[in-house]
C-alpha cells in the first residue's frame, strides 16, 4: 500500500469560523461534524480536522496545489474579502504573488493566524 496523508488536526480559536473560512475560500464542501472536530475534505480525500482550543495557537503552514482556474477563483475570493496576501512566507512582499516554477503562488492567513498558501505548480517541478 502506498503511504498517503489521511488527515491533520488544525487548532483554531473558533473551529466553526476557521473551518468555514477554509471551505469557503478554497471552494470546498461545507465542513462536516465528527466527534469534537469540524472536518473540511479536500478533493484528494485528505481531511483537515479543526479542533477548537483555548491554548495559544502555534501557527502552522498549509499549502494547497490548485489548477490555474482554481487559483483565479480562490485569489478572487481573497481580494474580494480584502484579505492581505503575500508572495513569500516571510510576509515581506505584501500585495504580490510569486511565479515559482513557472506557476503562481500566494500566501494568506486564516482566522486563527495559520499561513495558507495556494500554488499552481509543485515546488521544484521545473528544476
Amino acid at each position: 500500500m502506498a503511504v498517503e496523508l489521511n488527515h491533520t488536526i488544525i487548532d483554531a480559536v473558533d473551529k466553526k469560523k476557521s473551518a468555514t473560512f477554509m471551505a469557503d475560500i478554497l471552494g470546498l464542501p461545507a465542513p462536516e461534524e465528527f466527534s469534537h472536530f469540524l472536518i473540511v475534505r479536500t478533493s484528494n480525500n485528505v481531511s483537515l480536522d479543526f479542533l477548537e482550543t483555548t491554548d495559544k495557537i502555534e501557527t502552522q503552514h498549509y499549502a494547497f496545489l490548485v489548477s490555474e482556474k482554481e487559483f483565479d477563483q480562490i485569489f478572487g475570493r481573497i481580494t474580494d474579502r480584502g484579505l492581505p496576501y503575500w508572495a513569500d512566507p516571510q510576509q515581506t512582499k505584501q500585495g504580490e504573488i510569486n511565479h515559482h516554477d513557472g506557476g503562481r503562488g500566494v500566501y494568506f492567513e486564516d482566522p486563527s493566524g495559520h499561513l495558507l498558501e495556494i500554488i499552481t505548480r509543485p515546488y521544484g517541478s521545473q528544476a
